[in-house]
């Protein structure tokens, strides 16, 4: 895949407007996106492992929520269009693969924090084969942990849009392991498509 970011030379105020552009082009709607993502979370809580429920025996870390994201997903949106959807099948594809133009394909990070994500830190550098790899859509999506208080977790937000590999920044510490987006960037590369209602 060719590397191409679509801000370079942009000014920073043109930037939240190119990331709507960017996000009507797509052939995945917000809508349907955020359907397929509250779908796929109502999912894992439909889930059993043998005798023992989701949500009610087995209150899995914010690692494994988000693995299970991550798969339902892709799985939902390739059931609904197979010819066009399909989960990633090499180390260089995207969590979702559009088959007719790859330009298309999405990286999903998920997080328990309430309005970050992060990458690991092979996110932050600035390499040739990131380029590709690291540049492009994302869907972000943030979620509520188990606790005590609350065994049903719920949605928190739902981001779409499109990060370059030079957006993701390391952690200054050697034994640093997490890349993260600056908040000015996010706020204009990222857009709200989904936010729980509060009370």
């Amino acid at each position: 895949m060719n590397y191409y970011n679509p801000y370079e030379n942009k000014q920073y105020e043109d930037w939240e407007s190119i990331t709507k552009n960017l996000i009507s082009n797509h052939p995945l709607s917000t809508e349907n996106i955020q359907k397929e993502v509250l779908n796929s979370w109502e999912d894992i809580f439909n889930s059993s492992i043998g005798v023992y429920k989701i949500g009610v025996d087995i209150f899995p870390q914010p690692q494994i929520m988000g693995f299970f994201l991550h798969e339902l997903i892709a799985l939902h949106l390739h059931r609904q269009s197979p010819r066009e959807w399909s989960r990633n099948n090499t180390i260089n594809d995207k969590d979702l693969v559009y088959l007719s133009d790859t330009k298309y394909s999405i990286e999903i990070k998920t997080s328990s924090h309430p309005n970050k994500i992060f990458g690991n830190r092979s996110y932050a550098q600035k390499t040739e084969s990131t380029k590709g790899t690291k540049s492009g859509y994302y869907l972000a999506v943030n979620f509520e942990k188990f606790d005590k208080s609350n065994p049903k977790p719920k949605i928190l937000i739902i981001r779409f849009g499109w990060l370059d590999h030079t957006d993701w920044v390391g952690q200054k510490s050697a034994s640093g392991q997490q890349a993260h987006i600056p908040s000015r960037i996010e706020s204009k590369k990222l857009l709200k498509i989904y936010e729980l209602k509060k009370g």
